[in-house]
């Protein structure tokens, strides 16, 4: 027996309500409260009728009633004012400071067996997720009604990161955002190096050199450490090198340590020098990038910010001195994507959080509906199991859902477990 999982039966009222407290008084529940998961009493606010007599206050769970003294309630005014202790088993009674006696409800033996049961499966399930074999009992209302749900925290999961980096920035919306933006150009493999080079190469900086691509690219690799190398007879390089030496002593920079880059099992077209040169391109083309994204209303204008290539150089280069067949090596297509669900999304949910303007709340989560789903393991097996994985929209939920609840096994916070363990009511 878990605490979570009373908290559970008693929140959705699924014991016997006819069964009476401890003292043989009759009981009914009139209103369960509201769940706290701060400090302080369970359920809040709570409103019950004990024999003619309707109090309203605070409910307090336990196993068993004894928890009450080995969690040291007895000693905190804040549990003063439970009008109800539920237990599983009452095994010592618990009174108030005044010495008045806190009644008590015993839910041993006022459940559905079935009920218990299938919690317990849940928790100990080894499938893929734990409802794995029921989840399409739940029906399409439910479960979208949690996805729904799902997406909007897993925003505000990603918006405590922007927020926080907000702050180390002095409110320097453009800053953060060409921070994020450079993390997520080096996607899953490279994204620490690339946010470390970001945040060691200021804005600013690259600002004042917007106009010189060589210029850009110079900072970029240098920051990076990819003019430390030994590269012979390649002038492009050598200019590179060049102009870093003296940016270098202008602004001050100290370069990350190039060995933190990868390119073990990377296609060519993703090597992180291809990556830099994408996004020194997309520095050199725009400036106020993220104020421009503010502008734009419509999906499809969002595009042409990122059709990006690579400089002449690298249309016949992977890494510095070792030529190759001449390619464009534009962002790709599902590149573009990604990037727009893991930074211009979070940034517009975050930034219309912040300023109170639903309008980019909304437009986030219309963007999300209008971008195709990713597609990766978890989203494969969603696929399987009947889920629908056609929008970004709904991956991002399912994510979610797969991450923060499946994996954790937390059934009795997701709407879809509660349905599933309802219908076994009354079996």
């Amino acid at each position: 027996m878990t605490e979570e999982f009373l908290h559970y039966i008693w929140k959705f009222k699924l014991f016997d309500v006819d069964s009476g407290v401890v003292s043989g008084e009759s009981f009914e529940v009139i209103e369960p409260g509201t769940h706290n998961f701060d400090s302080g009493p369970d359920f809040l606010n709570a409103r019950i009728k004990i024999e003619d007599t309707v109090w309203a206050g605070n409910v307090e769970i336990h196993i068993r009633s004894s928890d009450w003294f080995s969690h040291g309630h007895q000693n905190d005014m804040a549990y003063d004012n439970v009008v109800l202790h539920v237990v599983f088993v009452d095994d010592k009674p618990v009174r108030r400071k005044n010495d008045e006696l806190i009644p008590t409800l015993e839910l041993n033996g006022k459940f559905s067996d079935a009920l218990y049961n299938r919690y317990q499966y849940f928790l100990s399930s080894r499938q893929w997720i734990p409802c794995e074999k029921f989840i399409h009992r739940a029906g399409r209302f439910i479960i979208n009604n949690q996805l729904d749900r799902l997406l909007v925290e897993r925003l505000e999961e990603k918006s405590e990161a922007v927020l926080d980096r907000l702050k180390v920035n002095g409110n320097n919306w453009e800053q953060t955002f060409y921070e994020f933006l450079a993390r997520n150009f080096g996607f899953k493999v490279n994204s620490t190096p690339f946010e470390m080079t970001a945040k060691s190469l200021p804005l600013i900086y690259l600002g004042k050199h917007k106009d010189n691509l060589l210029q850009i690219e110079a900072m970029l690799f240098g920051q990076a450490g990819f003019l430390d190398e030994e590269v012979e007879d390649d002038e492009y390089y050598m200019k590179l090198g060049k102009e870093y030496l003296f940016l270098k002593k202008k602004f001050g920079l100290i370069p990350v340590d190039r060995h933190l880059w990868r390119f073990m099992r990377l296609r060519p077209s993703n090597f992180p020098t291809i990556r830099l040169s994408q996004f020194a391109n997309l520095i050199h083309r725009s400036s106020h990038l993220f104020s421009k994204l503010l502008g734009i209303e419509k999906f499809p204008d969002l595009i042409p910010l990122f059709d990006v290539s690579v400089s002449d150089y690298w249309q016949t280069h992977y890494t510095f001195g070792k030529e190759s067949a001449k390619q464009s090596k534009k962002l790709g297509k599902s590149a573009v994507h990604l990037i727009m669900i893991n930074t211009i999304i979070p940034f517009l949910f975050v930034y219309g959080k912040l300023k109170n303007e639903q309008k980019y709340i909304d437009r986030a989560l219309i963007f999300l509906d209008q971008l195709p789903g990713e597609f990766n393991a978890i989203i494969r097996k969603w696929e399987e199991l009947g889920m629908s994985t056609r929008t970004a929209y709904n991956t991002q939920a399912l994510l979610q859902l797969k991450n923060a609840y499946c994996n954790r096994k937390r059934c009795l916070q997701c709407s879809i477990g509660n349905e599933l363990l309802k219908e076994t009511v009354g079996k």
